[in-house]
């Protein structure tokens, strides 16, 4: 299946590792032109290398780099058509009170107005186009909260909702807007999460219904059908891939 992406541009924010990496790499296979952005100088060039794609660094909550960002972007590889806004969890912890304020400012910024600056940056010339594809990487806790996941579960809600409002606002000039849920999928968060990588393993074969994690590639093979030609009747939509995890109708 011919997806349509052979030279569209693409940015896959928080790409140097994890999903966002798996994103990256499947979109440059498609024959995009791929930038992906980390905090940390040498994991972005390693990565950027690896898939073929550029490397730029960014720390998600600089919000005031992101216009910047973009316009180097724009200068190097052409303009931004493909969006995919991806940014790694923020603490845990089993008391929803316990967390200062410092960490839910931080929460906000990275996870809502992050995403938000730069689809700010990035829409008006999509709409001048009249074709963009913007990818949010949200969480299944948007419609089933998760345990010690407080600061998530309550602020990719709000992006979900962002997310719903802007594409019924854009749908009519070939912009799409979407949501991926990823359950529990095989990176070093989940790792992280669970203690281990055999702990995760252990709990995916008795509470997942595919018996298994996920792996980061299937997940990507998700979000790129959604960042392609053949998905532009999709929009406004939250898509869990979660191997039949969520119990939700």
């Amino acid at each position: 299946m011919d997806l349509g992406l052979r030279g569209r541009t693409a940015l896959v924010t928080g790409a140097s590792k994890g999903l966002g990496y798996a994103i990256a790499a499947a979109l440059a296979a498609e024959g995009a032109r791929v930038a992906i952005t980390s905090r940390n100088q040498q994991r972005v060039t390693e990565a950027a290398r690896t898939i073929g794609a550029k490397g730029f660094v960014h720390d998600s909550a600089d919000l005031e780099a992101i216009p910047g960002l973009v316009a180097r972007v724009e200068e190097e590889l052409g303009p931004v058509e493909i969006l995919v806004t991806n940014t790694g969890g923020p603490p845990s912890g089993p008391d929803a009170f316990g967390f200062s304020t410092e960490q839910w400012q931080t929460a906000d910024t990275t996870l809502v107005l992050a995403p938000l600056a730069f689809i700010k940056a990035t829409l008006p010339k999509m709409r001048r186009r009249r074709w963009g594809r913007i990818v949010n990487i949200g969480s299944v806790s948007v419609r089933e909260p998760i345990p010690n996941l407080m600061l998530s579960n309550v602020h990719r809600a709000a992006t979900l909702a962002a997310f719903k409002t802007i594409a019924r606002q854009v749908a009519v000039d070939g912009v799409t807007l979407n949501t991926l849920l990823p359950g529990r999928i095989a990176t070093d968060r989940m790792y992280e999460l669970y203690g281990s990588r055999q702990a995760a393993d252990e709990v995916a074969r008795t509470e997942i219904p595919a018996g298994r994690l996920g792996s980061p590639d299937e997940f990507a093979a998700a979000a790129t059908f959604l960042c392609s030609t053949r998905a532009s009747y999709i929009t406004g939509a939250a898509i869990p891939v979660d191997g039949g995890m969520q119990q939700s109708i």
